[in-house]
């Protein structure tokens, strides 16, 4: 078979596997001890797809099945190179960094969190950015304090 009737998809294909890399926040890439290991967890795991996906034969597919975790690799290597450890609280007297706090809001919910690093925030699982706005209200509060969150008002009922 004559060479131009092969269909030569390598660049088409290269342009389509290239991902942007994830955007790293311009805010200081601050962790607990947990929030570190998970981060490095994160990083092995995206290693570990990279090296599974590089043995595939077909260069395209290869191409393809990479492009995810060489895009995570980066950012987990750069999340755990700039990682900075911040200790749990020595005192529960006011809201930081890794505290657990438990506050009523005025529509009659109460709600508990864990103030942690960008990469480690889960709301759902109970965990909040120190970075959100409502981490941010809490911080250097103690307990009784009430605070402003849009038409909304704050009472902290507990620090942990």
């Amino acid at each position: 078979m004559s060479v131009a009737f092969a269909k030569d998809d390598s660049a088409e294909t290269a342009a389509e596997t290239h991902l942007p890399d994830r955007p790293i926040s311009p805010h200081p890439n601050r962790v607990t001890v947990a929030g570190l290991k998970a981060l490095e967890l994160q990083l092995e795991q995206a290693r570990a797809a990279y090296e599974a996906a590089s043995v595939i034969e077909d260069v395209n597919e290869r191409r393809r099945q990479v492009a995810t975790p060489m895009r995570d690799a980066r950012y987990f290597a750069a999340r755990v190179h700039t990682a900075e450890i911040v200790a749990a609280p020595e005192s529960t007297d006011t809201v930081a960094f890794g505290s657990t706090v438990t506050f009523a809001r005025s529509d009659g919910r109460v709600q508990t969190y864990r103030i942690v690093g960008e990469d480690e925030a889960d709301p759902k699982a109970g965990s909040i950015s120190y970075v959100s706005p409502v981490a941010r209200l809490l911080t250097g509060k103690a307990v009784g304090d009430v605070v402003g969150a849009g038409d909304q008002e704050l009472e902290i009922i507990a620090i942990a």
